[in-house]
């Protein structure tokens, strides 16, 4: 996929008999889906949203304007990526960053390399940063206090891990601090 597309969101299940999806949106408020105007998949065809109610129920036009025709056209996008343009997007406020911006970005504690971010993950708790060796930090300011775009780097100040009593089967939970 093109550098300058950023994921907007993914088509889920069908919604009814009439061709209605839902979607799953990655912006923050997700009328922007539909402001966007054109949104582009993965084989670089567009599409038009229109939301349709709670839900995440969309209904979604190609380029001509023509709606999907039934279940069956909605069945055969699902998990079909939608991405905009980034030129569509406004540019992020500060201390906001696009997801797409950390993607390959590496990450240094201490001077030393820990690898390059591979994936963000949000399940709505906040956001992870999941680096090249497998090892996964909170997208907060206390673990990432530096995000350096020009550069395309991160520092990265990995919390201490929290242990239990020593010698025990079962830990006894502690009040702890995380110390960067």
């Amino acid at each position: 996929m093109c550098s300058n597309l950023i994921l907007m969101g993914v088509v889920g299940k069908p919604h009814g008999v009439r061709g209605l999806v839902r979607v799953r949106a990655y912006a923050e408020n997700p009328q922007t889906l539909e402001q966007c105007g054109a949104l582009q998949d993965d084989q670089g065809r567009k599409w038009f949203l229109s939301w349709r109610g709670a839900d995440s129920v969309a209904e979604l036009r190609d380029a001509n304007g023509a709606p999907l025709a039934d279940r069956d056209a909605a069945q055969a996008l699902v998990n079909t990526r939608l991405y905009v343009p980034r030129a569509a997007l406004p540019e992020p406020e500060e201390e906001e960053f696009y997801h797409a911006d950390l993607i390959g970005m590496e990450a240094f504690e201490n001077g030393l390399s820990l690898g390059r971010v591979v994936m963000v993950h949000d399940y709505g708790a906040g956001a992870s940063l999941e680096l090249s060796d497998g090892s996964l930090v909170p997208f907060t300011q206390v673990c990432v206090p530096g995000v350096h775009l020009k550069q395309r780097t991160i520092t990265v100040v990995r919390p201490e891990e929290v242990s239990g009593e020593e010698g025990r089967g079962v830990g006894k939970r502690q009040k702890t601090e995380v110390q960067p």
